[in-house]
Parts: structure tokens; sequence; C-alpha cells
């Protein structure tokens, strides 16, 4: 037994809260101590963003369960409870629980799930709300991880049953954390049952193959410090930090839609002799077929980008690519494979970069075989003004951004809900649109239902990488599935706040973080 644990006993007197707080894997130490002592070890876990009479009923029904309570709770940058949450860092969630006379120690959990605390802590009891004691009612679906991970430790897990109250609820009807347009949005969402009615879209997708077709990128970021200018030259001279490579373009949007639907393929065009396939299907989630098509003297495109390390900031990129129409000989292969691989998709979303697989021939195929077609034509520093929507005549779902829509219409003034009803949907056989518009959230478009307005859910943003790609991917299944176009508006819209929040590809975004994060913005 290390010092830390031999040299804490179980506090005669009550501490400062800050010495109640400690590590994961003090909270082991002490836990180890306790239970050679013959004491039962009680583990609570949660956020706690705000410490409420049902928090305290929880804690009270832990003490009665253990002899040395300890709570854990969910660091900051995993709390996925909406915008603005949680409203107290952890730090200050961590000193007010352990100012709590029941409770004995306190830690912060830096992993996204609390079976890796059951693991390394090992309680005898782990104490739940009664809300997770039916796992169907479950919308994290963790329950059951939870309790192997106590189990196979020799411990139990309790749910407790007295009143309980919802942290989040609290907030959302007390605290004034959204700007008007969006509280009044989600009250009305709320009124009309908005939540069960998006947990249940989001479901009905489960069973469905999607299909992928699209350009491979490889996104790769520098780390730099700034050093200044040098004496001679009108440049900013930079320190190498380190690197991130990333499977990005038709890989990374691949991967946020994997987490929704039964299987997943990419049907791409990758270099000749980089990348080894192994490579790039390690990148990928376990649901995701790959199907490559190699082409001798090209390049997979690469881009790299050189980031100022301290606040993220992108300084300059660099691609690498050969963008120019492939041979006839190629071109049939890409065609031939894409028609075959589409057809029986209950979606094909066509992720189209502009760098050069996705040629007119390709198009055609693509409207013909497809039982439903979601496309995004991207416009981006190597296609810019030559990568229209409009090369698509007929879609059953288009996703772009505002600049797009614009270029796409050669309307530069008109309000943005006139460029989508008056002339994008003229121009394109396709009765549902939705136009990404950034921090003023977005415009879904329903042949039925006209134009309407999402406003956004976060004004956080760390990276916009790969943001409209996990909302199209997200988002086409659900139109797919016959839902209402503001409804799949809402949750593109969710998943693009988690995404904004995410450095490059380095994770995707997930089902149970994405219906966690909608939960909680309508309690």
């Amino acid at each position: 037994m290390s010092n830390v644990a031999a040299s804490i006993p179980i506090p005669s007197a009550p501490l400062p809260a800050h010495a109640k707080i400690k590590t994961i894997e003090e909270l082991s130490e002490i836990a180890r101590a306790a239970q050679t002592r013959g004491q039962r070890v009680a583990l609570c876990h949660g956020v706690f963003d705000l410490v409420h009479l049902g928090h305290v009923k929880h804690i009270q029904a832990a003490r009665n369960e253990g002899d040395v309570v300890m709570v854990t709770i969910t660091a900051d940058r995993y709390v996925n409870k909406g915008p603005g949450r949680p409203i107290f860092p952890e730090n200050m969630r961590a000193e007010m629980l352990a100012s709590l006379a029941n409770v004995d120690w306190v830690g912060i959990n830096h992993t996204t799930s609390a079976e890796p605390v059951l693991d390394t802590v090992r309680p005898d009891i782990y104490v739940k709300g009664s809300d997770y004691e039916n796992p169907e009612d479950d919308v994290t679906g963790k329950i059951k991880s939870e309790r192997d991970a106590v189990e196979r430790h020799g411990g139990r897990i309790v749910f407790t049953r007295d009143v309980t109250f919802s942290s989040s609820s609290l907030v959302n009807r007390y605290f004034d954390i959204y700007d008007p347009p969006l509280r009044d949005y989600l009250q009305q969402v709320r009124e009309t049952g908005g939540a069960e009615r998006l947990l249940r879209l989001i479901d009905s997708v489960q069973d469905m193959h999607v299909v992928l077709v699209g350009d491979t990128i490889i996104d790769e970021y520098q780390y730099v410090s700034a050093l200044g200018k040098p004496s001679k030259e009108n440049i900013v001279a930079t320190q190498f930090k380190n690197r991130e490579q990333f499977a990005g373009g038709v890989l990374a949007a691949a991967n946020h839609v994997a987490s929704f639907c039964k299987s997943v393929e990419i049907v791409t065009v990758l270099g000749g002799d980089d990348y080894p396939t192994e490579f790039i299907q390690a990148h990928l989630r376990p649901n995701v077929r790959l199907t490559p098509i190699r082409v001798e003297g090209r390049p997979t495109t690469r881009k790299l980008r050189f980031v100022e390390l301290g606040y993220l900031h992108k300084l300059f990129e660099v691609y690498t690519m050969n963008d120019t129409p492939f041979g006839e000989a190629e071109r049939a292969e890409i065609d031939r494979v894409t028609k075959d691989r589409v057809r029986g998709a209950d979606v094909v979303i066509a992720t189209d970069f502009g760098h050069g697989m996705i040629a007119s021939s390709t198009i055609d195929a693509l409207i013909a075989n497809s039982k439903f077609l979601a496309v995004n034509a991207q416009s981006n520093g190597g296609n810019f003004g030559y990568n229209l929507v409009t090369r698509y005549p007929k879609a059953n779902y288009i996703c772009i951004d505002a600049p797009e829509a614009r270029l796409a219409t050669a309307d530069k003034f008109s309000d943005i809900a006139t460029v989508i009803e008056k002339q994008l949907h003229g121009r394109i056989d396709c009765d549902n649109i939705i136009v990404t518009h950034g921090s003023f959230g977005c415009y879904p478009y329903s042949a039925k239902t006209g134009v309407a307005r999402v406003p956004a859910f976060t004004k956080t943003v760390i990276d916009t990488v790969g943001a409209g790609d996990a909302f199209l991917t997200i988002t086409s299944p659900l139109v797919a599935a016959g839902g209402d176009i503001k409804d799949v508006a809402f949750v593109g819209n969710a998943a693009g706040a988690i995404k904004v929040g995410i450095v490059g590809h380095r994770s995707s975004v997930e089902k149970v973080p994405l219906v966690k994060f909608i939960t909680a913005l309508l309690k």
C-alpha cells in the first residue's frame, strides 16, 4: 500500500473541502485501505452540475449503504448537457460536493464514462438513481456495462428511490443560460413533445445500411508556436511542436453515421502507393467497410494545416492532390464500382469535396441507382467556384452551407430563406434542403412546409473542420426515415454543436452523447 493511502485514515473530524478532493488513483488506494479494515465503500457518479435536494438524498442513501462515501464527477470536457453546460466548472463542482458532511472523498473522472472509475476504485456498492433501474429507460445505454464493471470486482449496484430532481430541468427552468430566441425555441419544442419524438426518430434508423461515395482526405495538423517576424522577410516564423494525423473527408463522415446505423460502406479513390488500406481501416469504426479504388500515379489527397498551438488558430494550409480528370478506364472503373455498391443501400450519401472523384458520369450513376440520395458539394480552397451543388440535377436531400448556397445561385445579397426557396429549389429537383449558417443556426426547407430556422445550440467553437460532414451524414438517414425536416435540423444542430468542440477528427459524433445532449436541452 502506498504512503498516500496509509497516511489518510477515514477522517474522524471533518476535513476541509479541498483536502477531500483526490485523483481517481488516490481514491483507489483509499478504497483498498478501507476495505482492508472491513469497511464498505459506496460510490456515486455523475455530473452534479447543480447540487439539489435530490442529490443530497442520493448521497444520504449511499451513506446508509456504505461506511465510506466517494463521489466522482464527470470532467468538463466530457459533459454532454448542451450549450452553457456545465454551469460550474469541474473544480467548483468537486468543491461543492466535498463540502457535504456525508461525502468523504471526491474525484474528477477524466474519461468519457464511469467504467474506468469503477474498474479503478472497485467500490462495494455503486449507487444509481431510480431512473436508471429499468435499462430500457436508460438513454445512455451504459447501465449494463456499469453493472458488469461493478460486479466483476465483487460489488453490487443499488438504486435509490427517494425524491428525485433533474439538474438539467432546473437549469433550463431557472437559469438564464440561453439567448432569448434559443430559449423560446427550446420551450416550443418541449411543449410539442419534442424529446420523445426526436429520440424515436434517431432510433428509427438503427437498422439502415448506408453507403458513402466521395473523396478521401488525410488531414494533418502541424502544431507550432509563433516566434516572430524574421528581420529580412515578411513572414511569420514558427517553431514545430508536434503533429497529428486524421482520417478525413469521406472517412470521417462515415465514422459519424456509423454510430447511428447498422452498417456503413465507403466507396472512395486512394493513391496508388500511399496510405495502405490497413492504415485507413484502422481509423474507421468496426461497422464501416472500405471499398477503395486505387489509382496509380496519383496521391491520396492530403491537407496539411499549420496550427498555432495556444489557441488552435490555423495559420495556413498546404494541399497535396491531383484533381485533373481521370483517364477513361479509371473513370469507367470508378463509375462501375459506385453503381454496383450503391444499389440496395437504404441511404446513399455523396460527400463531394470536389477533388476529382465524382464526375458528371458518377453523378448520373448515383441518381440512377440510389434509393435515397443525399448530397453535399463542398466549396473549399481547392475548388472554389467549380464544385457547385447544381452539378446534381436531382437528389432526395441536400445539405450545404450558406456560402455554398449563394455560390450555387449566384446570389450574394438576398435573404438566405429566399435563396433556398425561390432559387436553389428551382434549380435542383429536391424537396428537402438544409442550409447551415454557422452561429445563425440552420435553415431547413421542405416543399411541404417551406423554410424555417433552427437557432445554433452553442457559441463555443474549438474547430469547425468536419462539422458540416457530421451534420450531413447524421441527418441523411433521418430524412430517409421520413422525419420532419425541422426535427432533422434540430438533431443536425446538436451534432454540429458537439463536433465543433472536437479538434480535427480526434473523435466522431456518437449516438449516446448526442442523445444525452438532446435530452438535456429539452428537460
